[in-house]
């Protein structure tokens, strides 16, 4: 009885242990000792040391990859950090019809991202709505998918766009944890609605924050759909726009994919958006301190 009593609650964890390990655990270990082998699609592949690390580091597009990644967190953590909370403190108002905005604003979250970067294809195309409405204005068509930095914002925009209602519905939970007190106690103090934001909202939904930090700073890093999507499988004009994600894909797909260096980068992502993650926590940290 001792026996079958202390294995019971292996017995509830064992499913959900198989499913970790088989598709979680035993990928990560298959990937990390892949990296350091030549192996091929088709190929097992031998043991060659550091070798396809230290290729990497020679390769220039591996540096465009990382550069293209870091400035896609640095254009896309910030508006993400910022304006779902704004978008909290305006859908949570009770007024007539709030209720379609609301919608409308999570809408873009439970769309495919395929439907949403097709659809912003066909807004920024040469002879799309945008360009169209420029043209209709005088200023001229621009080059959104055809000029590499104009690309990478247009990806950045996209991103954004589709993160804000899964973001806004994060804040309005932290929202409603905020005493109302707070705010009446500073409004009688003849605190302006931009005071009370800064001294009252912000400090209250500051943990908040930092988890939508690090959870849109990892998204953003490993970004590969809509950078995908509107820049092609080439990266755009010369591969500029290529994300280390996409970089892994073409390394290691096809039937003479490269497997082993495409485990390498991607371990190399994996270290460097857990040290990204790790940097935001510390920072909120220190902040605390």
């Amino acid at each position: 009885m001792r026996t079958q009593w202390a294995a019971g609650p292996w017995l509830f964890l064992a499913p959900g242990l198989l499913v970790v390990g088989g598709f979680s655990l035993y990928p990560f270990v298959s990937t990390v000792a892949h990296s350091f082998t030549d192996a091929r699609t088709l190929t097992a592949g031998r043991f060659t040391g550091g070798a396809n690390y230290r290729e990497m580091l020679a390769d220039p597009m591996f540096w465009t990859g990382l550069r293209n990644s870091v400035l896609y967190v640095l254009g896309v953590v910030p508006p993400l950090v910022v304006l779902p909370l704004l978008l909290a403190l305006l859908v949570r108002r009770s007024v007539p019809g709030i209720a379609f905005f609301r919608a409308a604003f999570y809408l873009p979250v439970v769309a495919s991202v395929v439907v949403v970067g097709l659809m912003w294809v066909w807004l920024l195309d040469d002879r799309g709505l945008v360009n169209a409405l420029l043209e209709a204005l005088g200023w001229g068509r621009v080059g959104f998918l055809g000029d590499s930095w104009l690309l990478l914002l247009s990806a950045m925009a996209v991103t954004v766009w589709k993160g804000l209602g899964y973001y806004m519905i994060v804040y309005l939970a932290a929202l409603a944890q905020v005493p109302r007190e707070l705010h009446e106690a500073c409004a009688v103090d003849g605190a302006g609605r931009v005071r009370r934001f800064l001294t009252v909202t912000v400090p209250a939904v500051r943990s908040t924050m930092v988890l939508v930090a690090a959870l849109s700073a990892v998204n953003a890093f490993k970004v590969f759909s809509e950078v995908y999507l509107l820049a092609g499988p080439a990266g755009g004009p010369g591969g500029e726009d290529t994300t280390l994600v996409m970089l892994v894909q073409q390394a290691g797909t096809g039937l003479s994919g490269r497997v082993g260096y495409a485990s390498a980068l991607s371990v190399v992502v994996f270290v460097l958006t857990l040290g990204l993650m790790l940097l935001v926590l510390r920072a909120h940290r220190g902040e605390d301190r």
